[in-house]
């Protein structure tokens, strides 16, 4: 399961914002999972029981979903024939590339293709999803007890995929099938060695950082992504919520990339990453990643579902080394991203209700945990807290759990790691530019947030423009 979900991995374009997925990144229960469904009761069982079998008494009905080559959608795919078997619905798989599913998504929208009745989509591209009417508004249908399993819990899948890569402009526009957070990876043996303790506190971490810079030949003390751009720009958005400070303020859309709290966001970045490796500037998740891996870094802060290359030895030499904890926190609090894939409805489809009925069955408490056994992403709280899945490495599934509700905490202050707007991509791209340069040491950091105000006050009046 691992190696396959690591092949998965190391197909993805480097320095996306999407954090690659893996069979074993956040799924330690194994098999045992699957059968954990039982214990809902008997109340829940009836409740999805007696919904599945309105559906097998419809009319014969055929869909068509497009998505990625996944963990998550591999593990759907081997629960398809059952869901045929239950339902009476016919299921085709279309399987591509995600670097081309939006493209082929919007070609299908503008030219009135009704070919497709669920999309797997990526979470943090919903605002454009949204502004281009491609996906249903799945409110309704979650409320439609005719539609939806009286037991369905929408409210057990967890908060910040709910509203991170489920929700935009205040629509449930996907239900999360495949999402990740970052957290905080350090070497148990060497903190054992120096008597260290996991950094909690970003001080902390920026002290912990030094202290393992060059302590031993050949040893840096952190590593994570910071290829200049936007990859840059998505690091750097993972401590601006600590300051208090934003690029762009995602209520108002001002641009605040040259205030006080901003500056020092990027002077902590910065100091951060001057103990890391120096080419660190062209790392993106597979180098950072390889760094800690090869025993290269002391600490590595990236997604949770990189996280069996560590404990592959054929690709760590550090394995049974590691330690997990949730990212730190800042002045202003405990912040993370949430990134990954959904399931919707096409607004083209046809087909409606069989398709919403498909996403319905494969996310309900009683099959998502049947998805996870075969190698999906945990969505619920009941699984996240399951004893099947904190049982195997109690330390990884808290910092996990944690992780989660770091993200959570972002989402509870109205930010998204990646903002809410289809312009999402050119404030990433531009404000990462000049981070690097502030980077490479070529402007200051006040010299490249005054530089960066320019280009990004040109993005926000486009954004106001189009409100």
């Amino acid at each position: 399961m691992c190696i396959h979900a690591l092949k998965w991995a190391n197909k993805l374009r480097r320095g996306r914002e999407t954090m690659v997925l893996s069979r074993r990144a956040i799924l330690l229960s194994g098999v045992a999972l699957g059968i954990a469904a039982a214990a809902a009761g008997k109340a829940q069982a009836a409740g999805f029981a007696e919904w599945e079998a309105g559906l097998k008494g419809k009319p014969a009905r055929e869909i068509r979903i497009l998505a990625i080559s996944h963990p998550a959608s591999d593990a759907m795919k081997a629960l398809t024939p059952e869901f045929e078997a239950a339902t009476g619905i016919k299921v085709t798989w279309e399987i591509v590339g995600s670097g081309e599913i939006m493209s082929k998504q919007l070609l299908a929208q503008t030219a009135r293709d009704t070919s497709y009745d669920v999309y797997m989509v990526r979470g943090t591209a919903l605002a454009e999803y949204e502004a281009k009417r491609m996906l249903s508004d799945l409110g309704d249908l979650l409320k439609d007890k005719a539609a939806t399993p009286d037991d369905y819990d929408f409210e057990d899948i967890h908060v910040a995929y709910r509203q991170g890569i489920g929700t935009a402009k205040g629509k449930t526009l996907g239900i999360p099938v495949a999402g990740e957070t970052f957290f905080l990876s350090y070497r148990k043996d060497l903190f054992e060695k120096y008597g260290r303790k996991a950094p909690d506190t970003m001080d902390e971490l920026l002290e912990t950082a030094r202290f393992f810079q060059n302590k031993e030949p050949g040893l840096y003390g952190i590593s994570m992504r910071a290829e200049t751009g936007r990859t840059l720009a998505l690091s750097w958005e993972l401590f601006t919520p600590a300051f208090g400070a934003n690029v762009i303020d995602q209520k108002t859309w001002d641009v605040t990339v040259d205030s006080p709290k901003t500056q020092q966001s990027l002077e902590y970045l910065l100091a951060l990453l001057s103990n890391a490796p120096p080419d660190i500037e062209t790392y993106s998740w597979d180098a950072a990643v390889s760094a800690f891996a090869s025993g290269k870094t002391a600490m590595w802060f990236d997604a949770t579902s990189l996280q069996p290359w560590l404990t592959d030895a054929t690709k760590s030499k550090i394995v049974g080394k590691v330690g997990y904890v949730a990212p730190p926190s800042g002045p202003k609090g405990r912040f993370g991203p949430v990134g990954g894939w959904s399931l919707g409805l096409p607004a083209n489809s046809r087909n409606k209700e069989a398709g919403w009925a498909f996403i319905a069955w494969m996310t309900s408490k009683q099959k998502a945990k049947e998805v996870v056994a075969k190698g999906g992403v945990p969505s619920r709280l009941s699984t996240l807290s399951s004893p099947e899945f904190t049982a195997q490495d109690p330390e990884l599934a808290k910092a996990i759990k944690d992780s989660l509700d770091a993200a959570g905490n972002l989402l509870a202050i109205g930010r998204n790691w990646v903002p809410q707007t289809p312009e999402a991509n050119k404030i990433q791209q531009t404000a990462g530019f000049y981070a690097g340069q502030a980077l490479l040491k070529k402007l200051s950091p006040k010299e490249a947030l005054a530089a960066a105000k320019p280009e990004l006050e040109q993005i926000s009046a486009r954004i106001k423009k189009s409100l």
